[in-house]
């Protein structure tokens, strides 16, 4: 699955959020090292999704952009 970053450079390193999956956020020193953090924290936020659902009536649809 492909996901939209938004990467901040600051004094620290770099911060980097997901617009599609609010509170989605991290950072690292260099932006490889952001990036490879947030694929992590996005398969987090997703586990953690999955489980707040189960058991619920959830379906997929499909929109056109």
């Amino acid at each position: 699955m492909k996901y939209r970053i938004a990467l901040h450079k600051s004094e620290e390193g770099f911060a980097v959020s997901v617009p599609g999956l609010p509170g989605c956020w991290s950072q690292g020193a260099s932006e490889q090292e952001a990036i490879q953090n947030i694929q992590d924290a996005i398969r987090e936020y997703l586990s953690v999704v999955e489980d707040e659902i189960r058991g619920q009536d959830v379906r997929e649809i499909e929109v056109a952009v």
